[in-house]
């Protein structure tokens, strides 16, 4: 080992480094595709134009509340403050396993992290998330909220498929 990165040195091996920044920059990218869209869908569809394309429409409202309108009626504070905490719990435990995932853990991490955090900075303006996807039979929801929703199912499908084992077993 060389003396940058061996026992001792109090430095990390670069790829742990790699991985870690590599799942911010595709969270963060993520995100920022979210918000741009958000963007795009209130530009569109702010007087209240309904566009449908028949199995989904696209139509513009805000939820105030977390999945499923879950407390809208709390304050936005509240909302954005119990927010702001999980994803930071997230955030830390995606980035201290994040060299010890799969790359499909690590690729269903970013796409939760970048979610979630796609969805608290739309929060941040005290109005709500931008939700614009609309079914008729289910919670119109973002891309974000698809984002999540994939990124943990990958998740739990890779921890099926590469189950983690302890030394020596």
């Amino acid at each position: 080992m060389s003396a940058e990165t061996g026992p001792g040195t109090g430095t990390r091996p670069r790829p742990v480094l790699r991985f870690r920044a590599v799942l911010l920059a595709w969270a963060a990218a993520l995100a920022a595709a979210d918000l741009v869209i958000k963007a795009a869908a209130e530009a569109l569809l702010s007087d209240g134009q309904v566009i449908d394309l028949g199995l989904i429409n696209f139509r513009l409202l805000y939820n105030p509340g977390v999945a499923f309108s879950f407390g809208s009626s709390l304050p936005s504070w509240a909302v954005i403050a119990v927010t702001g905490l999980i994803i930071l719990a997230l955030t830390w435990y995606l980035l201290s396993s994040a060299p010890t995932m799969t790359g499909l853990s690590r690729g269903g991490g970013a796409l939760l992290l970048g979610g979630a955090m796609g969805n608290f900075i739309d929060r941040l303006d005290g109005r709500g998330v931008v939700d614009y996807l609309h079914t008729g039979w289910f919670p119109t929801f973002n891309l974000a909220d698809v984002f999540v929703t994939t990124g943990a199912a990958v998740l739990v499908l890779a921890a099926f498929l590469h189950p983690r084992t302890t030394p020596g077993t």
